[in-house]
């Protein structure tokens, strides 16, 4: 059992150099102090922000600021870029027709980051 993720719940990427807050609209009805957060929650500059500096190699502005830098290692700005939702969520426990999301969900960013859930933002909700 891991715990549900609400709005406000603190991730991180594993190529960003800064955690982010995750934000959740109130679409799902569900609330505890902040709406719950499903597998649909992985919308870019919605519900994922920047986590700071980007330095995958995968990103465009890293490689090409990179090669500049005569192959020194220069990070850009982040601006998540995720297609697919969380996975796995929880199968059992729906939220307005969809998985909830839990703390051991992960989301996948196009430039080869994986986000993760550091702090899921409840400490007493329980979800398979």
């Amino acid at each position: 059992m891991g715990l549900a993720v609400c709005g406000g719940a603190t991730c991180s990427c594993t190529f960003g150099m800064a955690p982010s807050v995750l934000t959740v609209t109130p679409e799902g009805k569900v609330m505890t102090t902040q709406p719950l957060a499903t597998i649909m929650a992985q919308v870019p500059m919605k519900n994922l922000m920047p986590f700071g500096m980007c330095t995958s190699m995968a990103k465009p502005q890293v490689a090409s600021a990179t090669a500049a830098a005569f192959g020194v290692l220069t990070p850009m700005p982040c601006v998540p870029v995720t297609s697919a939702p969380w996975t796995p969520g929880s199968p059992t426990v729906l939220i307005a027709g969809k998985p909830a999301l839990n703390q051991s969900s992960k989301c996948t960013c196009n430039w080869g980051g994986v986000i993760s859930i550091v702090n899921p933002g409840t400490t007493n909700i329980l979800v398979p």
